[in-house]
């Protein structure tokens, strides 16, 4: 069975960014969270059933499907309504990831990276084999999130408090990726990284971990 790793960073730390040097560069095969959490919501499911059910139809579009920055207006500023939006969506996501994991073992990836923003929130971190962490410094991830999704001063710190400190994400890291430099020295650092992995990939032996 193909080694799984989880690869995790915070809010607008680049770590799609990093995921997809894994994949480009060196084929590793790739399981967003993220990508996971759009579509166990998408319309006509249950999961945006249940959450029309919790939120009510406010937070859903003109057309039906989600509207998630007003979701993100109501749960990023009211920490009891993120924990009932985690409560529905976290357990389908899990399911979503496990299928995706288990879709990718006929594939010739060398390994599958799993991509979540909360895997250490969550402790989930400690399912998969090893766990990178994308870091930057906080004034990084302002200016990234004011120039990327328009947001307030205030937006801001409530997404960054919704999410653990950068110092307990590294804590348990076993490599970091720092991304606060040019595209160029995060593929070098990439490179590195994957080299190692590859060598824990190509391993038989028992790890510290089990993979999911």
């Amino acid at each position: 069975m193909k080694k799984t790793f989880g690869l995790t960073g915070g809010i607008a730390s680049g770590k799609s960014t990093i995921a997809k040097m894994f994949r480009d560069h060196h084929g590793a095969a790739l399981v967003d969270a993220d990508q996971l959490a759009r579509e166990i919501v998408a319309p006509g499911t249950p999961g945006l059933n249940a959450v029309v059910d919790a939120f009510g139809d406010q937070i859903l579009q003109p057309d039906g499907s989600l509207d998630r920055a007003k979701l993100g207006e109501i749960v990023f500023s009211d920490r009891s309504q993120l924990k009932i939006l985690e409560s529905i969506t976290h357990p389908r996501i899990a399911v979503a990831a496990m299928t995706r994991i288990a879709q990718l073992q006929d594939t010739d990836a060398p390994y599958v990276l799993y991509e979540a923003a909360l895997l250490v929130e969550n402790g989930l971190h400690s399912m998969f084999a090893k766990t990178i962490v994308v870091a930057v410094d906080e004034a990084t991830q302002i200016a990234r999130m004011k120039s990327r999704d328009g947001l307030s001063d205030d937006e801001c710190h409530e997404r960054l408090d919704a999410q653990l400190p950068l110092a307990d994400k590294l804590a348990v890291a076993d490599f970091v990726i720092e991304n606060d430099g040019t595209l160029d020295e995060a593929r070098v650092r990439v490179s590195e990284v994957h080299e190692s992995l590859l060598t824990l990939a190509n391993d038989d032996g028992d790890d510290a971990r089990s993979e999911p």
